[in-house]
C-alpha cells in the first residue's frame, strides 16, 4: 500500500508519460492485461488509456486490473489511469518513492 505522499510522487511522474497500453471497443481482454503486466515489469510506472468506443469507467477499470496484478492504482483522469507496481528485483527498481 502506498501513501498520500508517495502517490502524489507517482502522480507528477506520471505527467511525463504518454499512455503505453490502450483498452478499445473490446474493453479488458487477456491481452490487454498481458501488456500492462509487462509494462509494469519493465517500466513500474503505466498510464492506460481508454478509448473512445469503449464503455469502462476509467476508476473501476483500474483498480480490477490493479487488484488482478497486484499493482497499487494511482489515478485516473478522464479516460486514462495510472498504476503502478514496485518491481520484485531490488537491482531492477527505476522508482524510488
Amino acid at each position: 500500500m502506498i501513501t498520500g505522499k508517495q502517490r502524489s510522487a507517482l502522480k507528477k511522474m506520471a505527467q511525463e508519460i504518454k499512455p503505453t497500453v490502450m483498452i478499445g471497443k473490446e474493453e479488458v481482454t487477456s491481452t490487454v492485461v498481458s501488456a500492462i503486466d509487462d509494462y509494469l515489469a519493465k517500466h513500474e510506472l503505466v498510464k492506460v488509456q481508454i478509448q473512445d468506443g469503449a464503455i469502462l469507467d476509467p476508476k473501476e477499470t483500474a483498480n480490477e486490473i490493479a487488484a488482478e496484478l497486484g499493482a497499487e492504482f494511482v489515478q485516473a483522469i478522464g479516460k486514462k489511469f495510472v498504476l503502478y507496481r514496485q518491481a520484485a528485483d531490488p537491482d531492477k527498481r527505476k522508482i524510488e518513492i
